[in-house]
């Protein structure tokens, strides 16, 4: 039985664990105090070892300029080329330091190697820490401490190594605005994002579910403030994983975002570690059924102990069989009804 995971019962562990992590991911740094802080990825390295699984090292190299614009614009691209040295602020949430270019380039060089890895089972799974976070990074700018979307570069990543058809589940708080805007009309992609609603960045309406070729494939699951670990197992169990086996990915996407987790300090809800473990879990499963690798690749989560603990529980569950119990599980009627209604969504016609 894991360390104070509940219900959790571990039936064997299995298989080694892709890391992706340099220390040039801690040279982005705020000199404010601003919550997307190198201590979070200390703390998300303690998670890791915590967690006991056997990692191999996959040393991250910059994103080369082809792949990139694959998920940015070009001027984007040569925007953000001019930052390098520069400390400000791109907007009232998205800071840059002299070394932040630099950082974003090898986060997103080294997920999308993570991306490559799995696809062509040079591993089965992956861990990608890296810094800053990706997943608010739009086409054509940053956002919410996101400079490039690390989640699509791994996609695309996975696509160099033969994948068609990706998948990435979205378990960050805020809703993945950015990848979200990036695989809309891109039936080979399937978006699936669990977060806060009505909260920020606004995006994610149970309603957008792609457009043209890509209607369906968008699949949000909005969710009012305090829904706990019970809400989330069953959004993943009606929605989330019925999904994935419908998609059938070569490759399944994380965007580890921990800021769920019940006493995170930039949002409201209520998830414990046991929850977290309980939704990489159910990925997990889904994703064996189709013989898909998984990569967890991280974004939010600024409670420091929160984030090494629930990061801990969702590492081992990448490589656990693990019982998850469905009995016994209570939602208020107001959680209830967001998720039928993500239900009701996902079953409209393309």
């Amino acid at each position: 039985m894991t360390r104070g995971w509940g219900h959790a019962i571990v039936a064997k562990m299995a298989g080694e664990v892709l890391l992706v992590d340099d220390a040039l991911f801690e040279e982005h740094a705020s000199t404010s105090n601003h919550p997307e802080r190198p201590a979070r990825l200390v703390a998300a390295r303690a998670g890791v070892v915590r967690s006991g699984v056997t990692t191999r090292t996959l040393p991250p190299a910059d994103a080369e300029r082809a792949i990139l614009e694959r998920v940015h614009t070009a001027s984007y691209l040569d925007k953000l080329e001019k930052l390098r040295g520069v400390r400000g602020m791109i907007d009232p949430d998205t800071y840059v330091a002299p070394r932040s270019v630099e950082a974003a380039l090898r986060a997103a060089g080294g997920s999308a190697a993570l991306g490559r890895a799995l696809a062509t089972r040079a591993a089965t799974r992956g861990v990608a820490l890296v810094r800053p976070p990706g997943h608010h990074a739009e086409p054509d700018r940053a956002m919410g401490f996101c400079l490039l979307n690390n989640a699509a570069l791994a996609a695309e990543g996975a696509r160099e190594g033969g994948a068609k058809k990706v998948a990435i589940v979205d378990i960050d708080v805020h809703h993945g605005n950015g990848t979200q805007a990036i695989y809309y009309s891109d039936p080979n992609t399937l978006y699936v994002s669990l977060h806060q609603w009505p909260f920020y960045p606004g995006t994610g309406a149970v309603d957008d579910r792609g457009e043209g070729e890509g209607l369906g494939t968008t699949v949000n699951v909005p969710l009012s403030q305090g829904a706990d670990d019970d809400v989330y197992h069953e959004a993943m169990r009606r929605v989330v994983t019925p999904a994935l086996a419908e998609f059938a990915a070569d490759v399944v996407l994380v965007s580890g975002g921990f800021d769920a987790f019940e006493r995170d300090p930039l949002a409201s809800m209520h998830v414990t570690p046991n929850g977290f473990a309980d939704m990489v879990s159910s990925i997990v499963g889904a994703a064996e059924r189709t013989r898909s690798p998984v990569g967890l690749i991280l974004e939010g989560g600024y409670d420091l102990e929160g984030l090494a603990t629930c990061l801990e529980a969702s590492a081992r569950a990448l490589v656990e069989s693990r019982e998850i119990k469905d009995e016994g599980r209570k939602l208020d009627p107001r959680h209830q009804a967001e998720i039928e209604r993500a239900v009701l969504a996902r079953s409209e016609p393309r």
